[in-house]
This record gives C-alpha cells, structure tokens and sequence, in this order.
C-alpha cells in the first residue's frame, strides 16, 4: 500500500527502528525527564525487583516530585538488568548510579520500598532517606489472617468450587443461566493468588455475590454428582465467608485509597495505622473467627513502623496534610514534639534557601533576622554643630533606622504560620485534594508551604514500581521474549513517559 501511494518512500527496516529511531526518542524524552527533576524542590524515588517471562532479573526505580502549580509529577526513570545477587550493597551502588545519571543527587532523595531487609541496608548504604511501603505492611498482616487454619480450611473449600466452575465447560454455562434466571451480575468466579492477599478477599466476596446462583447450578441435574459433593459448603461455611470478608474490608480500602499516584499518600499511612489498631481491638460480641483475624493482624501491624525516624517522617507528613493536621492519633506532648520539628524544619529549609547559614544552639535553630515592616526613618536635628558627621551620618539610615522590636527570625515567622494554619479549618476527607489546598494557600503559608512540597511528594507506596512489572508484562511477550535489557530499559522508559 505504502508503494502504491509513495513508491520512493524507503520503509525503516527493523534494524534502523531498534538501534537509530527508539534510543533517538528515549535520549529526547530522557533529557526532558532531566530537565523537569532539576525544577523539583524534593525528588522521592520507588525501587522494586520483578522477573521478566524470559526470566531475567529487573529491578525498576520511578520517581516523584511536586511542580510549581502544585501537581504530583511521576516518571519511570530506569529499569535495569541485575544480574548480580540482590543484597543490600549492590542495591545500593544501583541507587547511587540513578542518582548520579539523573543528578538528583542533590535533591534531598527519599527512596520507598517493600519490608525486605536488604532494601533497607541498600537506603542505608546510599545514605538515602527510607520509607516502608504501607501497601506491603497491609499485604504481610492480612497473609498472616489468611494462614491462620480455620481460614485457610474456608478458603481451601471456595478455592475448590471456583476452580471446579473454571475448567468445567459445562458448569460455566449452567452457573451463567442461573445468573440470568436470578437476576446477578453476569460475573466469573474468581480464583487467589498466594502472593497477593487482596486477591483472596476479591474470590470470597465474588463468591458470597454469586453463591445462589453457585448453589443453584450446583443443585441443578446437569452437574455430575461426585462433583456435588466436592463443592458442597454447609451454611456455617457461608456464614464464615462472611464474617472474613467484613474483617478484611478495611485492609481493602486502604490498600485502594493508598494505591492513588495523583494525591499524597505518605500523610495517609499514620492515621491509617493508628486507626486500624484501633479498629481491630476485639469485642466480646464477636466470633472466634472474627477475634483470631483482628488479634493476628493487629499484632502484625504492631511490629511496623518501630523506628522513630520513621515514625517522624510519617507524623511530619500528616502534619503537613491540611485533613490531618490536627494529629488526634498522637499524645498531646508527641503532638508538639512534632510541631516543633516542623517549624524549626520550615525554617531551616527557607535558610538554606536564602543562603543564610543555620547556627545550632541548645539543639535549637537560631535563624535568620528578617525584617517585617521595612526600615523607619528617624528624626534627624534640624540643626547640629558642624564637627558632629560621624559613620552614623553616611550608613545610618540603612543599617541604624530598623528599630529592632520590627525584626522577625524565620523561626518566630514558622511559628505564626504554624499558629495560623493549625487554627485554620481542617480539609474534607471526602474529595479534597490536599495539593490543591497547599496551591491556594501557599502565599499564605510561605515557609509552611515550602515544606509541604518536601514531604507531600513521598508516596506512602512502592506501588508505582510494581505497576511497571504489568506494562512490562504486555511488552516482554513470548514472542519479544529475546529483548535485549537494554531495548527493555528503553521501550518501558517510552512507554511510561513519552507524551
């Protein structure tokens, strides 16, 4: 067709798109990712390692900033090869390559990952700020409810009638009449995965939202008998499906609301610690069941998040979230402890910004004087003997009339702002963007807004990484399965990033 309409027109032979057109736009769009980090006032960065289908080891590193009209911006920065093993050490040279190819090794980085040991040696190593992913921490507590043995028995048995309407033809087509007949959504059962927790939450409540239509196929003639009795589940059974589904829901919602890349999510995960520990404190009108779930998460939830740096970093985040500045999840002390940091914190950071030098004193900042209400003339004597011009004559009017009860530090000014904002009116949890909030608000709270815009940026998840792990998954096909690193690097860097 192409000859027909334009028979001088060369087509790209294959090799002149592999190794001339793809890595020509990746060093265009690669510059233009560079070009944007160096804007960033904080670069926060993810970091997880996946197996590709021709089974070569990746391990993928996106990263995060807030722009200047207060957007959260992401990009995949790189995903390479590693053959080595995976410790810590080699993890973090990893890192420190990515931040010297994308100089953001000024940039303050903050880098977030899974619970793996080795991930944190590697921040450790680099000498980078780390933070847990929640999402992971939720996935590691709701495994633990799932083995435990009565749960694992239910789940054994709904796994079984999923499966069996899965792979028998003739099962698919009965359950999809009686859905019909009894007026179901016309959806397909669905069957866990070990490795994902959510995905056992997702089989059970499909399950309990077709299981009259399941026992109706399951009672009709045209399934086999043997296999009846495979399937049968006793109304205990259902009851329990039940009881798991309502003690999960939370750990659903949460893993959802903290998957979003658009908003902040760091300022999300204390409150949604302190309030899950809360919730799952069992009541004497509960079941077993119910107790055994709520006592096995709990007590996993309670193991995370130990470190007091961590900690802080999280309380921080929160404080700078204009829904829960308030902290109602902290003592008061640690309350205040906390919004002392910030305002000595707010402080420093505009110190560093106007290149005026941060002098330590009793472990307390002593910052820079800044001048609110602009010099004040003094009266100068109309007459005066002629012998009297001194230094004060010729500098005076601008080193002398600054009165100095008009002189602030921006200690005294992170103060009022922090006063000021704490009694502002807090944010709606329902639809409220916080970004947007800080962009309305920012000429009101310059110093508090400058640090809101550091620790905003985190994601509270790694999940923007394992994202990559799906779009790799449509790319390295059994058929591009022989994709050289390299062009794989190249071709999700694209696929991620070209506009």
């Amino acid at each position: 067709m192409v000859n027909t309409m334009e028979p001088r027109y060369m087509i790209p032979t294959r090799r002149h798109i592999t190794d001339v057109a793809v890595p020509t736009i990746y060093e265009e769009v690669k510059l233009h990712v560079k070009t944007s980090l160096a804007s960033a006032e904080r670069v926060a960065l993810t970091c997880d390692a996946w197996t590709s289908r021709a089974t070569e080891s990746y391990v993928t590193i996106t990263s995060h900033y807030i722009s200047d009209e207060w957007e959260l911006v992401s990009h995949v920065l790189q995903t390479r090869a590693m053959h080595e093993s995976h410790t810590g050490s080699n993890i973090a040279e990893l890192l420190k390559t990515a931040l010297e190819e994308w100089d953001i090794k000024w940039k303050d980085p903050v880098v977030v990952t899974d619970n793996a040991s080795n991930m944190t040696v590697a921040a450790q190593l680099a000498g980078m700020l780390h933070v847990k992913c929640f999402a992971h921490a939720i996935n590691l507590a709701s495994q633990r409810a799932l083995k435990l043995p009565s749960v694992a028995r239910l789940l054994g048995r709904v796994r079984r009638i999923t499966s069996f309407f899965r792979r028998s033809t003739t099962a698919s087509h009965v359950l999809q009449q009686k859905q019909k007949l009894l007026q179901l959504p016309e959806h397909k059962l669905m069957t866990d995965v070990v490795t994902r927790w959510n995905s056992a939450f997702d089989m059970l409540q499909r399950f309990l939202e077709q299981q009259p239509a399941i026992c109706a196929a399951l009672l009709s003639g045209e399934v086999r008998k043997t296999e009846k009795d495979l399937c049968t589940l006793n109304d205990s059974d259902i009851t329990s499906a039940e009881e798991i589904v309502s003690a999960l829901k939370p750990m659903k919602v949460a893993t959802l609301v903290l998957s979003e890349e658009s908003t902040a999510t760091l300022s999300l995960v204390a409150p949604l610690h302190a309030q899950m520990i809360h919730d799952l404190q069992e009541s004497p009108s509960e079941s077993t069941m119910i107790k055994e779930i709520k006592s096995a998460i709990c007590l996993d939830l309670n193991k995370r998040y130990l470190d007091d740096e961590q900690k802080d970093i999280l309380y921080v985040a929160s404080a700078m979230d204009p829904r829960f500045k308030a902290l109602p999840f902290l003592s008061d002390d640690k309350r205040q402890d906390i919004y002392v940091r910030v305002i000595a914190e707010a402080a420093r950071c505009q110190q560093r910004e106007t290149g005026v030098e941060a002098r330590e004193t009793n472990a307390d900042v002593v910052p820079e004087v800044v001048d609110v209400q602009g010099p004040v003339q003094e009266d100068i004597p109309s007459k005066r003997p002629r012998d009297s011009f001194t230094l004060a004559d010729l500098l005076g009017q601008t080193y002398g009339a600054v009165r100095p009860s008009l002189r602030k530090t921006t200690h005294e000014l992170a103060e009022e702002e922090m006063k000021k904002y704490k009694e502002a009116a807090p944010l709606s949890l329902t639809g409220a963007n916080p970004l947007d909030w800080w962009k309305q608000h920012q000429n009101e709270y310059p110093l508090l807004s400058h640090l809101a815009k550091r620790y905003l940026c985190i994601p509270g998840t790694s999940v923007s990484s394992e994202r990559v792990f799906s779009t790799a998954g449509d790319i390295i096909t059994a058929q591009r399965s022989a994709l050289s690193p390299k062009h794989v690097d190249q071709i999700l860097f694209l696929s991620k990033n070209l506009k």
